[in-house]
């Protein structure tokens, strides 16, 4: 049996490969068990590597660093490129709120760890270790590590208190979110409720009647109406046809509106009359609608069309065909002419059968061509974001300089090169399922490394009077700023469940949190406010580590 002992205790790649994976698989094993309607999911990762390092399972230290830095990076990119597309316009329409509430979150937890040192008499850098526990932020312990050796101090007390608070860091966010939704948001709302995203695509039939707008164009409306949307079909006199923008609008025309349920309002004035009839169910057939039209969904495949904007191929006029709305990682856009188009992005096409065959032609339709993701992008954009990460900035009155660090920068280049890379023309395409999978592999591989890491002094370091002390201390700083940030979120300001959860993971800088509420909550939006708030949220608590240090030391 001693080739068994030395796969698992004698140091080597071999060793590591072995320990992480058998971590990550019984972690996610146990993740899967529901305890009064509650699972853990890959968080539970961490807690088996932990487990692990107190049974003595150590792994080479360069090896372990290796491991957490290469999959961090790897779930922080995938995470910016899935959200990149809408990052900014979720800055511009709330973005900056957002951010208040995770600066809000920081700024609470940054005073309460200041007035617990100064009243229990507990040294600083021991609580800014805490600090960085609760808040499960790496970067900054590095930092603040890093300040206390150029002050001539030691830094060992902040890495142990780091790690003793680690795990309730972890879970403690978790457990605010299980609180909030106990306490904020569904005592008043059915547990089975969805937040309804607004800018989803909605299908809706009208009649005009509206005596002001007959005998304009399609053009003048929605040039003049401020509202976003396609007229997919029109119905006159029996016939059915493809609207253009130069198509005049008839008293007691129907047409066929493709829209945000938002606007649905705005358009029932516009309009003067909706029908009763839900276009919105699944199980329509389309084709069956009109025998003069059919309805196809074409994916975009060919790399010359990667980052053009879709009015700019003129393909309504052209092939008198129209585009009513755009699939994209799962997420439905509204066709507008100024949307940019992505490989991979799946349009659904009206028109004649005839000419929706000429517009696979120019879009491609390939989809065999999608199944080999762009791996190398997908690497040149972790160099990049490692660049960016390790760029020193100088601010006046700190020695030491500020860095987004790895997982900072990371995010901020996969975001950049989600948002911007097909308007360069680059080719990121990576199917869900793909992105997914790169977050997985990424996020399971730093659980199990830093808890394996932790692992080693966790459980003896705790039973010791100031361990103790240290967890509550460190729980505190977790629950509190969470819950109380929380409350103003969803009470006072109105956002919904999955944004502010998704901000408040972002505010502690805790992917094992995200991944639980993406496991529990539908829909993309988490992840979304997890991306807009996280960059500036890391940037302020490594800045905060080391001027609380500086100044109150």
């Amino acid at each position: 049996m001693e080739w068994l002992n030395s796969l698992i205790f004698e140091h080597s790649a071999l060793q590591a490969i072995i320990v992480l994976s058998l971590v990550t698989a019984t972690g996610i094993w146990f993740g899967r068990i529901k305890i009064a309607g509650i699972s853990l999911g890959v968080t539970f990762v961490f807690f088996m590597g932990i487990v692990a390092g107190h049974l003595g399972i150590t792994i080479d230290p360069a090896i372990l660093n290796y491991a957490e830095s290469f999959g961090l990076s790897i779930f922080v990119y995938a995470l910016g490129l899935q959200v990149g597309p809408g990052f900014f316009s979720s800055l511009r329409h709330g973005g900056i709120q957002l951010n208040l509430l995770s600066l809000s979150v920081i700024l609470l937890g940054t005073l309460m760890t200041v007035c617990m040192s100064f009243t229990l008499s507990i040294p600083l850098q021991d609580m800014v270790g805490v600090l960085c526990g609760a808040t499960t932020n790496t970067p900054a312990l590095g930092a603040a590590q890093q300040t206390l050796k150029q002050m001539g101090m030691s830094a060992s007390s902040a890495a142990l208190g780091c790690a003793v608070a680690y795990p309730l860091g972890v879970v403690g966010v978790i457990l605010a979110i299980l609180t909030i939704r106990k306490c904020f948001v569904y005592k008043d709302e059915p547990a089975d409720k969805e937040e309804d995203d607004p800018n989803h695509t909605y299908i809706a039939a009208f009649q005009i009647h509206n005596p002001g707008i007959f005998h304009k164009t399609v053009k003048d409306l929605a040039l003049y109406s401020h509202t976003r949307f396609v007229i997919s079909r029109l119905w006159r006199d029996g016939h059915v046809s493809i609207p253009t923008g130069s198509t005049e609008l008839l008293e007691n025309d129907r047409i066929l509106v493709v829209t945000t349920e938002k606007d649905m309002p705005t358009l029932t004035l516009l309009f003067g009359e909706q029908e009763n009839r839900d276009w919105n169910k699944e199980d329509i057939d389309w084709n069956s609608i009109d025998r003069e039209l059919v309805s196809r969904h074409i994916v975009v495949t060919r790399p010359e069309i990667n980052g053009k904007r879709l009015g700019s191929l003129r393909l309504r006029n052209a092939y008198d065909i129209n585009i009513s709305r755009v699939l994209r990682s799962g997420v439905q856009i509204l066709a507008t002419p100024d949307l940019v188009l992505q490989i991979g992005d799946r349009l659904t096409v009206v028109g004649e059968a005839a000419a929706i065959k000429q517009v696979e032609g120019i879009l491609g339709n390939t989809v065999n061509t999608l199944k080999e993701p762009n791996i190398a992008a997908i690497f040149i954009g972790i160099v990049l974001g490692l660049i960016l990460g390790s760029i020193p900035v100088s601010i006046p009155g700190i020695s030491y300089p500020v860095k987004l660090g790895l997982a900072g920068g990371t995010i901020v280049m996969g975001i950049l090169v989600g948002c911007f890379g097909p308007r360069l023309h680059m080719r990121i395409y990576t199917t869900r399922s793909a992105n997914l999978m790169l977050r997985a592999i990424g996020l399971s591989l730093y659980l199990a490394g830093i808890g394996v890491d932790a692992g080693a002094h966790f459980f003896e370091t705790v039973v010791r009077p100031e361990g103790l002390l240290w967890v509550v201390l460190g729980f505190l700083i977790t629950f509190v700023p969470v819950v109380v940030v929380a409350f103003v979120a969803l009470r006072l300001r109105g956002l919904d469940l999955a944004t502010t959860s998704g901000m408040l993971c972002g505010s502690m800088a805790n992917p094992m949190a995200l991944g639980y509420v993406n496991d529990n909550i539908p829909g993309n939006k988490a992840s979304v406010s997890y991306a807009t708030v996280y960059p500036l949220g890391m940037f302020v608590r490594v800045v905060l580590a080391q001027l609380i240090l500086m100044i109150f030391l």
